[in-house]
């Protein structure tokens, strides 16, 4: 029920219903807007993105007056977020202070989580690949990090984890090789100075992206190989500013629900190989006490040694009967048996 006690109608239910919590999660949607001034470049850069994150993406043509690292400006993402049902943004601006201005944001619980603004020296759109092949709609990218940056810096490695986010696509569990048909590559260098900053050079991110085509191997195996062609977009960008979230607020966004989490199988393990091993916990047995089903010639055999053992019993007492008469007749001079007669 609504304010006031009034039940939704069938339209509301089902938009209620589909904003509901989920145990897995579809594939998360973009929204891409203008800011406060916007270049016909910036522009380009949204329209390829909406083309290349197609069908999850929702492009806003207006200019919308939104400072992204304000708490206003927050606020107004938050909103539009919220009424377009989208968990990610991409904010393109222009200004003499910051030109070529990218802010690339997620949030969570319907709350800012991430942003990272990105400064854009160079991009390169679809259009001037006219005659390349391009990627197949809601096909998912392979992605590529070079550089040692990626995971030895703590703000990359953030962007790194944003970047992911923003182009994964739908989650699925198994792909077809077929389907793998475009690749992107973020690649950081070194030693790039900022013009009219002073300090260390600010690294620098190359974006390309690649149409790839399988070939039969022409060794003769049976994996194809791949075969890169340019395609586009390409971006080169710096890092100018970023908020990312506190480590309570990360924790609880990466919390998974129960019914998710797999059930820890007891004296269960899996080697190096993938093989599963079991161990079994077993009462002491005492195999001695057991009795097996014996075959006949199990049996004649046993037969055969109790007779040998008694034969060999029944030797054995008779040696010790002549023993004893010997020993008898020497300390008396007659034998046992003739004083019983």
């Amino acid at each position: 029920a609504i304010a006031g006690g009034k039940q939704p109608n069938a339209k509301v239910a089902r938009y209620l219903k589909s904003t509901e919590s989920k145990l897995v999660e579809g594939a998360k949607s973009s929204l891409l807007l203008r800011g406060i001034r916007c270049s016909d470049a910036m522009a380009t850069v949204l329209k390829d993105m909406r083309a290349m994150k197609a069908p999850y993406a929702k492009l806003l043509t207006k200019n919308n007056v939104i400072v992204p690292f304000d708490d206003e400006g927050q606020q107004s993402l938050e909103f539009l977020t919220t009424k377009n049902d989208c968990s990610l943004f991409a904010l393109a601006s222009h200004n003499k202070k910051r030109p070529n201005n990218l802010v690339l944001g997620r949030t969570f619980d319907r709350q800012i989580l991430d942003m990272a603004e990105l400064g854009v020296s160079y991009y390169k759109s679809l259009k001037d690949y006219g005659g390349a092949p391009k990627k197949r709609i809601g096909s998912k990218p392979m992605m590529l990090f070079v550089g040692d940056r990626w995971h030895l810096d703590h703000e990359y490695r953030k962007l790194q984890n944003l970047l992911l986010d923003f182009h994964r696509g739908d989650p699925v569990e198994k792909i077809v090789m077929s389907g793998l048909d475009h690749i992107m590559v973020f690649t950081i260098t070194d030693g790039v100075a900022v013009p009219g900053l002073d300090g260390d050079p600010v690294p620098v991110v190359h974006q390309r992206t690649y149409y790839t085509k399988l070939k039969k191997d022409p060794s003769g195996g049976k994996t194809p190989v791949p075969h890169l062609t340019n395609s586009g977009p390409d971006m080169d960008f710096r890092i100018r500013r970023t908020q990312y979230a506190s480590p309570d607020v990360w924790k609880a966004s990466m919390k998974q629900p129960t019914a998710l989490k797999k059930k820890v199988k007891k004296n269960q393990t899996t080697n190096m190989f993938g093989e599963t091993i079991g161990r079994l916990h077993l009462d002491r047995q005492d195999i001695d006490k057991r009795q097996g089903r014996k075959s006949k010639a199990l049996r004649i055999a046993g037969k055969i040694e109790a007779e040998e053992e008694k034969a060999a019993l029944e030797g054995e007492l008779e040696r010790e009967r002549g023993e004893m008469g010997d020993e008898f007749k020497q300390a008396y001079g007659f034998a046992e048996e003739e004083m019983e007669r």
